[in-house]
């Protein structure tokens, strides 16, 4: 009876920190005690711990035992340590004459039988235990595909905690045939009960039918609008009545986006991983994602939070992708203005009283609202029921600060069916190429520098070493003057302006092009 410790993870977000378990097995009253600051799921390790190794063929000692979880300051949150808990126990008990190498991570779920069982976030703590020196890992079955795409590490997976108990030495029968091991099979079940999360927009429909540009009917302008959007990863509101389309957009949004470098790949990966639902037969993410939430979601819900641990929202899930808030005035007041600062900054920092989380939420926002809350204020508005009071009232939650932060603001009427019957609409496809195009231009222009989109040109050297001639900025110069556009206006004018200049292959944007993103940002109601 003595000492022994494994290696584990803990994550705070996406950042994680090796974690080393102690166990001591000394004289004494018989008593398992886990220290270290646990949450409660941890802290449960206990009883799972004794009863999978019963399972097993090996019993606890009757004997005091301590595991501490080093270092002992840091908060532990999470089932992620059940593996590590259970081997650096039975270790110190002398029950494994050939412990696992002391460069090993183990990760993983006890169930009562002995089985392991897929855990979340396997994927960013790999990556961290890596980046910590790690050369080896244990994990559960079902995470083994997902683990497998960190490059670096020698990662194995086991089903029985008895057939790693064996590898190292134990005396103990092997682990009973299982023809299918519950909870190994794929991804970690949701609170709701489902297998995980799949792509909002970006799979296809049912049917068999993919989202395509070319089932939009007419919207000449919302669709520049959106192939902009793509281009240079702008910001979106449609405003208009119901059933104009302004939906059909939106989500074919990501069949024009370019497919995610594997940097962004990884994060984004890596925030499904630790919301439970990534899916990682089929490799990293490579198709930026699609977030939808309703619009009775809360704050903690779309920007990220939760009691206790502060989990990723739907803005971190739409990292690198789009994000869609359909009805946007009927989001409550509280999300809507959460949403400046990550506009901003591109991640989002959760405070809680033992910890602050960051998450990366570099998205595109795409807004869609009705003109009035009957949506019939269209036109001349003859069959609108609503009060003058009542659309200002809507229009007004979304508020001054929350629509300077928008691109483009566009108003999207009803399609005419017949001045557009016969006419063949340009697919995703088309759409898609002109968008690639674009992307490389900005991406060989900002070679070196850590952006590669318009979107996110500071504003100094916007204003400097990529501001436009002095005669083409004049058309912009006279609507700051009269007081239409701020500064921060200003600056996202010119960064369309070098969006539509990419989509033209001009070198750099003219006065048209200035005149037409200044017209994309005010809105032209038809």
């Amino acid at each position: 009876m003595g000492h022994a410790s494994t290696l584990s993870v803990s994550l705070t977000g996406l950042d994680g920190s090796m974690v080393e378990v102690e166990a001591d097995v000394s004289p004494g009253l018989p008593a398992f005690a886990l220290v270290g600051l646990p949450d409660s799921s941890t802290l449960q390790a206990k009883d799972r711990v004794r009863a999978a190794a019963a399972r097993c063929g090996l019993h606890l000692a009757q004997r005091r035992i301590t595991v501490n979880l080093s270092p002992a300051w840091q908060p532990k949150h999470g089932s992620g340590f059940d593996l590590a808990i259970a081997v650096a126990v039975l270790a110190a008990q002398e029950d494994l004459p050939q412990p696992p190498p002391p460069d090993t991570v183990l990760l993983g779920e006890l169930g009562l039988d002995g089985v392991l069982r897929p855990i979340p976030g396997v994927l960013p703590a790999l990556l961290a235990a890596r980046d910590a020196g790690a050369r080896r890992a244990v994990v559960p079955a079902g995470n083994l595909p997902e683990a497998q795409l960190v490059e670096g590490l020698d990662v194995e997976g086991a089903e029985h905690l008895a057939t790693l108990l064996l590898r190292w030495g134990a005396d103990i029968p092997p682990p009973p045939d299982r023809e299918e091991i519950p909870g190994t099979g794929g991804a970690a079940p949701r609170e709701d009960g489902s297998a995980g999360r799949e792509d909002t927009a970006t799979g296809d429909a049912p049917g068999g039918h993919s989202p395509d540009f070319a089932d939009v009917i007419g919207q000449a302008q919302a669709r520049l609008a959106a192939e902009v959007a793509a281009a240079g990863a702008h910001h979106l509101l449609l405003v208009g009545p119901p059933g104009a389309g302004k939906t059909m957009i939106a989500s074919r949004l990501p069949g024009i986006l370019p497919p995610l470098g594997t940097e962004d790949a990884l994060v984004v990966s890596a925030i499904h991983s630790l919301s439970g639902g990534f899916d990682a037969r089929g490799g990293l993410l490579r198709t930026p994602p699609f977030e939808s939430p309703h619009h009775t979601a809360s704050a903690a819900a779309v920007v990220g939070g939760g009691a206790g641990i502060a989990h990723p929202g739907a803005i971190s899930r739409a990292h690198a992708g789009v994000l869609f808030l359909d009805e946007a005035p009927e989001f409550s007041a509280r999300v809507l203005e959460a949403l400046r600062e990550p506009l901003e900054t591109g991640d989002v920092t959760l405070h809680r009283t033992r910890s602050v989380t960051r998450y990366p939420a570099r998205f595109q926002l795409v807004l869609a609202a009705n003109p009035c809350p009957c949506g019939k204020a269209w036109g001349k508005g003859a069959d609108c029921s609503c009060s003058p009071l009542q659309r200002r009232r809507y229009l007004s939650r979304l508020s001054g600060p929350v629509l300077d932060r928008v691109d483009m603001r566009l108003h999207v009427g009803p399609a005419d069916i017949h001045r557009t019957a016969g006419e063949d609409t340009e697919p995703s496809a088309a759409i898609a190429a002109r968008v690639a195009a674009a992307r490389e231009r900005q991406a060989a222009r900002y070679a070196g520098r850590p952006w590669s989109t318009n979107a996110h040109l500071p504003g100094p050297l916007l204003r400097g070493e990529f501001a436009p001639a002095p005669a083409e900025r004049r058309l912009l110069e006279h609507a700051v003057a009269q007081g239409r556009l701020t500064l921060r206006g200003h600056d996202r004018v010119l960064r369309l302006a070098w969006t539509l200049a990419d989509l033209a292959g001009a070198d750099a944007p003219a006065a048209d092009h200035i005149g037409l993103a200044l017209t994309l940002r005010e809105g032209d109601r038809r």
